[in-house]
């Protein structure tokens, strides 16, 4: 591991800019979320969820559950489960509706085999120790239970990093500019079943392809100002990149009438 990645390693998983910073409020979350109302095809991802756990009764944790996306849409799809959302950042649970507690993925505050699923969605990528927090998901859920976790693939959204770099290069002088951080390479798509393979017998891959399409720069402007938390690892000036980026964007959608971004993310669903 170069001494770089080693460095983003370490701010992706630290908990302190998790807690205080990156998920202190809903805003910057939403912000990549938001900009998925662009793509085609549409893929629901709580309904997608919502059906995995179709056969699930009683409770379902949602570790890393952020800002409610996920329980919102199962508390009114599912009014039979028990639902508890769990998250590290004291913050972002303001607007969850509850039961949720603030707890770490690396020590789940629940008894073990005491949820009938639990869920870690776009999530485990911010575990400090990866296979540690698989198996704290296969102990806390039933022997005949199910995990469904979710990341991107690595080679989504390459066009965002491609016009970072270009940005970047062009505010340094140098061409081509340093790399953003990427949240998700450290449990992607490609990584997440050799580590879930540890502890569950069958993990099932469900790809969800699809190609965003705006023909305003602001969506794309917003979610690439979202990893502000994460600004000081960009070795490069991380709002003037952003402004660079706006402008890049301006003149391709005069240009080509659209700026395409193609993405790539999945869910995983573990069993024994």
């Amino acid at each position: 591991m170069t001494d770089l990645s080693a460095a983003h390693d370490a701010a992706v998983t630290d908990r302190g800019r998790l807690a205080g910073s990156a998920y202190n409020g809903d805003r910057d979350l939403a912000a990549r979320q938001s900009l998925y109302q662009w793509q085609t095809p549409r893929h629901d991802l709580p309904g997608i969820v919502a059906e995995q756990l179709s056969a699930v009764r009683g409770r379902v944790v949602d570790v890393g559950c952020g800002n409610g996306k996920f329980i919102k849409r199962l508390r009114q799809d599912r009014p039979d489960l028990n639902l508890l959302g769990l998250d590290i950042a004291p913050g972002i649970l303001a607007e969850v509706p509850g039961p949720v507690a603030v707890a770490d993925v690396a020590r789940l505050p629940l008894a073990t085999g005491s949820a009938d699923a639990v869920l870690a969605l776009h999530m485990l990528y911010h575990a400090p120790d990866i296979a540690q927090a698989a198996a704290e998901l296969s102990r806390v859920v039933t022997a005949d239970g199910l995990v469904i976790a979710s990341t991107n693939s690595d080679r989504d959204k390459a066009e965002l990093d491609e016009l970072w770099v270009r940005a970047a290069g062009d505010i340094l002088g140098t061409g081509r500019g340093p790399a953003r951080i990427s949240l998700s390479a450290r449990f992607s798509l490609e990584k997440a079943p050799a580590f879930l393979g540890e502890e569950f017998g069958r993990v099932e891959t469900i790809e969800l392809p699809g190609t965003i399409t705006v023909r305003d720069p602001e969506p794309v402007v917003a979610h690439m100002a979202s990893y502000q938390a994460w600004a000081d690892q960009h070795d490069v000036p991380f709002e003037a990149t952003i402004e660079r980026a706006r402008t890049i964007l301006v003149d391709h959608i005069a240009q080509h009438g659209a700026f395409e971004i193609t993405c790539l993310g999945g869910i995983l669903v573990c069993r024994r």
